[in-house]
């Protein structure tokens, strides 16, 4: 298996072999239910998707036939991987964090914390004006965003306020520290994108 869904725990440190202090992210990773296997024949390109977690409330029409075709549970996400040459995947086939191997280093990709709306200074690290005489009350604001007379707009890109955070963000070769296969947690070196309790996909 390329790859299995999880939820992000939180951090902690451990000790590694020479007596470091290693910070790592605790994920609980899998188990995850094959709900689909795609074919080139049938849907154009092979891959094998994978369903995470429980969901009980506000399942849609399609989503409750797709896992009753599946014969599985309502998942609370889904996410598609590459297939193993070789492998058979089979609908209803569970994947735990045993795909796994201490040493390994995978990728993890999840969503980050949103800030909602922010200014410069907190979204683009923006400097602060002076705050001295004649300033006024302008100490967090942008400045110039562009010229009046030509080219009289403004330039698309241009770093401005607006919403902050809440975007997907993939961190690469991280190592697995460790694995609990007992209680499917993964404990990966260094930080994760996202929140506490947040879905993240870990990638080899």
């Amino acid at each position: 298996m390329r790859g299995l869904l999880g939820k992000k725990i939180g951090m902690t440190r451990i000790f590694d072999s020479e007596g470091n202090v290693v910070p790592v992210t605790a994920l609980e990773v899998g188990p995850c239910v094959v709900t689909q296997v795609k074919t080139l024949k049938s849907d154009g390109y092979d891959a094998v998707q994978v369903g995470f977690g429980k969901k009980k409330k506000k399942i849609t029409k399609g989503l409750l036939g797709h896992f009753k075709k599946a014969g599985v549970d309502p998942s609370r996400v889904l996410a598609e991987f590459d297939i193993v040459p070789g492998f058979d995947y089979v609908v209803g086939q569970e994947f735990h964090v045993g795909v796994f191997q201490e040493g390994d280093y995978v990728r993890v990709s999840g969503n980050s914390k949103g800030r909602g709306f922010t200014g410069v200074i907190k979204r683009h690290n923006f400097a602060r004006q002076k705050k001295t005489h004649g300033t006024g009350h302008t100490e967090r604001a942008p400045g110039s965003i562009g010229q009046a007379s030509d080219p009289s707009r403004v330039f698309p890109g241009m770093k401005m306020a607006g919403r902050h955070g809440n975007q997907k963000i993939t961190v690469e070769n991280l190592k697995v520290m460790k694995v609990v296969k007992k209680n499917n947690i993964l404990l990966v070196k260094g930080a994760v994108p996202g929140a506490k309790n947040g879905m993240v996909v870990i990638s080899k």
